[in-house]
C-alpha cells in the first residue's frame, strides 16, 4: 500500500485519529529530523517509513490518509549523538511515543536497546549502530472514546474519604475474581462487593501506566511488581488488559463509580525507566535527552533526586505540558478521581532546590480539569532538603509517615510517645494547619506497599527480604515493629492473642484519627508478607492477597470502625482542633483529661511513664451551625495496664456509651452511668453521648 503523508497539525501532539486519517506530532526541540515507523498487525514488519514533513516551534507533525485504530507505529529521531553535551540521538533505535495510548508489550532485553555498545570500555561515548526495532513494543493508535452512559465521579468530599490503597494484581490474583490479575478482576463483582462491605470511598492503584521490568530483575528470574518505573505515561500496562484494549481500564473505573468508589492512581512523573546514561534508549532519551531531563553541570550524567538514575525536566515547558496532558487525559477520558504522586518533592525542584510555588504547583493549581481533583504527595526524594513535609500547597494532601511512626511507637511503648500520638491523633496541625489547609490534608497511615503490613508489624522484629536477591540489604531497617514474643509465624495462643489485639489497636487508632485514613490492601483480613518490608519485586504469594484466610474477625472488626467513623461527624472535621472555646456554647473543642478526671498538665505529659492519651472531642470552634451535628466523642487509647477513667459528666438527659472496645471487638454497646470507665490493658476505647430515652 502507497501512503502518503501531508502537512497536519502540530497542536495535537501524539497519534490523533480524525476520521479517515491519523495526525502525527512530535516535540524534539534538538532533532534534525524525524522518521515515523509503520508496522504490520503483528508489530514484526516495518511496512513504512514515512519522514515528518513539517516542524511548527519544535514539534514535528506530519497527516497520513488511510490509517485508522490499530495501526502499529514507533519513531526514529535524527541529531547529534554528543553525551558530552547531553544529546543521545540515535536512528538505529526504535522508539516509543511518549502520548501513545497503547503500547503492544514491554521491551524485551538486549544490548540493541541502548544507544551505545554495552561492555565497551567507554561505555555510553560509544555509538551503537544495532537496530532495536525488533526488541521494542510498538505504540498503536487507539481511538479512546468510550460509552460512560451515566457514569458520574463519586466526587467523595475530603472528610467523607476513606482511601484503600491496592495492588490491580496482588488485590486480584487468588480472590476467585473472573480475569483475575486484571483491571476486568478489579471490576468483579468480588472485588467491588469486598469494597462496598469494607466501607471504603476509594481505592489507590500502584502504578498502572506502562512500566517497564528492569533487566537486572529478569536475570534474576523476578520482575519489577510494584511498577515505579514509568515507561509510558498515557497508555496503561499491557499486564493488565485481557485483551489489549484500553476500554477494559474504562469499564473498570465505571464499574467502581456505579458502587460510589472513587479511582485514585499512584504515577510516577519524577523519572523514566531509561535510568541513568548506562541506561536503555527506549523513548525520552532518544527523543530529546537534553529537553526532557535535568542533566548535570557535565551534561553527560543526570541530577538523580530520585535515586532511579534520573529526573524528568519539569523546568521544561513542553515537558511540563506533557505531564500536565497525562494528567488531564486519565481524568477526563479515563475518568480517575485523583492522583498519589510518587517522590512528589521532585516535581517542585530547580535548581534552587525544592519551590513550593514551582511552575508544576502552579500548573496544577490552576487548571479547571485537576484542581477538582484528590492529589496526593509523597512528600520527599533524595535530593538536598528532599523531606518536605507540611510543605505541599493546597489542594494537595501529604503521605504523612510521622502519623505512622508516632502511632507505631506508642503501641511498642517507646519512650515518652504519648505526646506524639496526641498531636497525630488531631490532624498534625504542626505540620498541616497554615496556608488555609484544612485537617484532611494529612493521609493517615499505619502501613503501605513498602514496608511491613500490619501482621508483619505485630510478627517481625527484623526485616526477611531473602526472596529479593540482595541478601536481606534492601529495605527499612528501623519500622518501629513489635513480634510480642516470637519472630513470624506461631502457633501459642497467646501471642496470636496479643498479635490480634494490637492490630485492632493500630486500626482503631488510624480510624478514630483526624486527618484522611489510608488503609492497606489486606491488612483488613491478616495478610502477611513474610516478613518481606520490600516486595517491590515480588509477584508471588508473598504479595498476592489469599482470600482463602480470611481473618474474618478482623474484616469485621475493621467494617464496624469504618461504620463508626461514618457516623459521628466529629472523627472527620475539616477544621483542626486547638482547645479553642466554641461560640456555641464556650466549651473548649478538645480537651485531654487525665484519668482522675482532671485537666493534663505540662507536668503531666512529661511524664517518663505516661502510657495512654484520654482525649473529649468536640466540633472545632468555627464550624458553622449546620455542620454541628453531635456533642461529643470521648477517646482513650491505652498502650499500659488496666485504666480507671473518671469520665467528664454527661448533659443532662444524656450518658456516655462506649461503642469500641478492641479488647471486647464484639462487645454490645456499653452505657456508662456511673462515670467511671475501666479501659482493658493494651486497648482503645471510643464513647458517644446517647439519650437515656
Amino acid at each position: 500500500m502507497t501512503l502518503t503523508i501531508e502537512r497536519g497539525r502540530h497542536d495535537r501532539i501524539g497519534a490523533t485519529f480524525d476520521g479517515d486519517g491519523v495526525n502525527f506530532a512530535l516535540f524534539s526541540e534538538h532533532a534534525t529530523a524525524v522518521d515515523l515507523c509503520l508496522f504490520s498487525p503483528d508489530g514484526m514488519r516495518e511496512t513504512h517509513r514515512l519522514r515528518l514533513p513539517e516542524r511548527t516551534g519544535y514539534v514535528w507533525h506530519g497527516r497520513v490518509s488511510g490509517l485508522f485504530p490499530g495501526q502499529q507505529y514507533g519513531y526514529r529521531v535524527h541529531g547529534p549523538y554528543a553525551p558530552e553535551e547531553g544529546h543521545r540521538f540515535n536512528a538505529n533505535k526504535l522508539l516509543l511515543d511518549p502520548y501513545a495510548k497503547r503500547l503492544t508489550g514491554h521491551p524485551r532485553w538486549s544490548d540493541a536497546v541502548f544507544g551505545y555498545n554495552p561492555g565497551a570500555k567507554t561505555q555510553d561515548l560509544t555509538f551503537s549502530t544495532r537496530d532495536s526495532a525488533r526488541f521494542m513494543p510498538k505504540c498503536v493508535v487507539e481511538d479512546p472514546s468510550f460509552y460512560w452512559g451515566n457514569d458520574r465521579p463519586p466526587a467523595k468530599p475530603a472528610n467523607e474519604t476513606i482511601i484503600y490503597e491496592a495492588h490491580v494484581k496482588g488485590l486480584t490474583q487468588l480472590s476467585g475474581a473472573v480475569n483475575a490479575g486484571k483491571f476486568l478482576g478489579v471490576a468483579s463483582d468480588r472485588i467491588i462487593d469486598h469494597l462496598v462491605d469494607l466501607g471504603v470511598t476509594a481505592i489507590e492503584l500502584l502504578p498502572v501506566q506502562s512500566f517497564l521490568n528492569d533487566r537486572w530483575l529478569i536475570e534474576k528470574k523476578l520482575t519489577n511488581y510494584w511498577g515505579y518505573q514509568t515507561l509510558g505515561f498515557f497508555a496503561p500496562d499491557p499486564r493488565y488488559l485481557v485483551n489489549g484494549q484500553i476500554n477494559e481500564f474504562q469499564h473498570m473505573v465505571a464499574r467502581l463509580h456505579a458502587a460510589g468508589i472513587e479511582v485514585i492512581l499512584d504515577v510516577v512523573y519524577n523519572h523514566t525507566c531509561e535510568g541513568s546514561e548506562l541506561g536503555p534508549t527506549l523513548s525520552f532519551r532518544g527523543i530529546d535527552n537534553r529537553s526532557y531531563y535535568r542533566l548535570a553541570p557535565y551534561p553527560r550524567h543526570y541530577i538523580n533526586d530520585t535515586g532511579c538514575g534520573n529526573t524528568l525536566n519539569l523546568d521544561h515547558p513542553m515537558v511540563l505540558r506533557m505531564v500536565m496532558d497525562s494528567l488531564r487525559y486519565w481524568v477526563e477520558v479515563m475518568h480517575v478521581d485523583g492522583f498519589r504522586f510518587d517522590l512528589a518533592s521532585t516535581l517542585a525542584r530547580d535548581d534552587a532546590g525544592f519551590q513550593p510555588n514551582s511552575a508544576f504547583f502552579a500548573a496544577i493549581r490552576q487548571d479547571p480539569v485537576l484542581n477538582r481533583v484528590k492529589l496526593i504527595a509523597e512528600p520527599w526524594d533524595i535530593g538536598p532538603g528532599g523531606y518536605q513535609l507540611g510543605a505541599f500547597p493546597h489542594p494537595f494532601h501529604e503521605w504523612n509517615d510521622k502519623f505512622r511512626d508516632g502511632v507505631r511507637r506508642f503501641w511498642r511503648r517507646d519512650a515518652r510517645p504519648a505526646p506524639e500520638l496526641a498531636a497525630r491523633i488531631t490532624g498534625s496541625a504542626i505540620q498541616f494547619d497554615h496556608s488555609g489547609r484544612g485537617a484532611t490534608s494529612s493521609i493517615n497511615f499505619l502501613t503501605a506497599h513498602d514496608g511491613f503490613n500490619l501482621m508483619d508489624l505485630v510478627s517481625y522484629n527484623q526485616k526477611n527480604n531473602i526472596a529479593n536477591g540482595e541478601d536481606n540489604r534492601d529495605g527499612h531497617s528501623e519500622n518501629y515493629s513489635d513480634n510480642m514474643g516470637h519472630e513470624g509465624p506461631t502457633d501459642d495462643p497467646q501471642i496470636l492473642q496479643a498479635r490480634a489485639l494490637r492490630r485492632r489497636n493500630l486500626m482503631a487508632t488510624l480510624l478514630l484519627s483526624q486527618g484522611t485514613p489510608m488503609i492497606l490492601a489486606g491488612d483488613e483480613m491478616g495478610h502477611s508478607q513474610q516478613g518481606n518490608n520490600n516486595a517491590y519485586c515480588q509477584d508471588s504469594p508473598i504479595s498476592w492477597l489469599d482470600w482463602g484466610k480470611m481473618d474474618a474477625d478482623m474484616l469485621a472488626f475493621t467494617r464496624r470502625l469504618i461504620q463508626f467513623r461514618r457516623n459521628h461527624p466529629i472523627l472527620r472535621q475539616k477544621l483542626f482542633l486547638h482547645s479553642k472555646a466554641r461560640s456555641s456554647d464556650g466549651k473548649a473543642d478538645v480537651l485531654w483529661w487525665h484519668p482522675e478526671g482532671r485537666r493534663m498538665t505540662p507536668a503531666d505529659w512529661e511524664d517518663p511513664a505516661l502510657s495512654h492519651v484520654c482525649v473529649e472531642l468536640r466540633t472545632a470552634s468555627g464550624t458553622p451551625a449546620y455542620a454541628d451535628l453531635e456533642d461529643a466523642i470521648f477517646l482513650v487509647f491505652n498502650a499500659g495496664g488496666q485504666l480507671d477513667v473518671t469520665l467528664t459528666p454527661a448533659p443532662d438527659g444524656k450518658a456516655w456509651s462506649r461503642r469500641i472496645n478492641t479488647y471486647a471487638p464484639t462487645a454490645p454497646h456499653e452505657r456508662i452511668l456511673s462515670g467511671k470507665l475501666v479501659v482493658p490493658a493494651h486497648s482503645v476505647s471510643a464513647l458517644v453521648l446517647e439519650n437515656l430515652r
